[in-house]
């Protein structure tokens, strides 16, 4: 019983739950982003081909076809995933260091403090 009570404490500290939920929603996020390169992305893309599709997209050396449709779809698919988190992180540093930029409000008690002090060195 022991080792099923170690496994407890283990699995519910609290980074291993930040980063259960956080692929979950990786994975979401991931469904998000290949759904919009698959409903907007590529047929734009396959309009200005004038190809059934990404996937179709291929090129051929001597008698061998290489598709290589469904990895560059891939390839868009890690871009966007890429500049989104880029564009998040980017933005939380900056909130993060606006908020250590803000200066520290003295509390009115040391205010107060001071300028009993100041008014006794005159």
């Amino acid at each position: 019983m022991g080792m099923l009570k170690e496994f407890k404490e283990f699995a519910m500290k609290g980074s291993i739950v930040d980063l259960a939920v956080a692929v979950i929603i990786g994975g979401a996020f991931g469904k998000i982003v290949t759904a919009l390169t698959d409903s907007i992305i590529m047929p734009i893309i396959a309009m200005v081909l004038g190809k059934g599709g990404m996937s179709e997209v291929s090129f051929v050396v001597g008698k061998t076809a290489f598709p290589i449709g469904i990895f560059l779809q891939a390839v868009i698919d890690f871009m966007l995933i890429a500049l989104v988190l880029f564009c998040l992180i980017k933005a939380m540093n900056s909130a993060k260091k606006k908020e250590e930029a803000a200066p520290a409000v003295t509390p009115e008690d040391i205010v107060l403090l001071r300028e009993i002090r100041d008014a006794l060195k005159k």
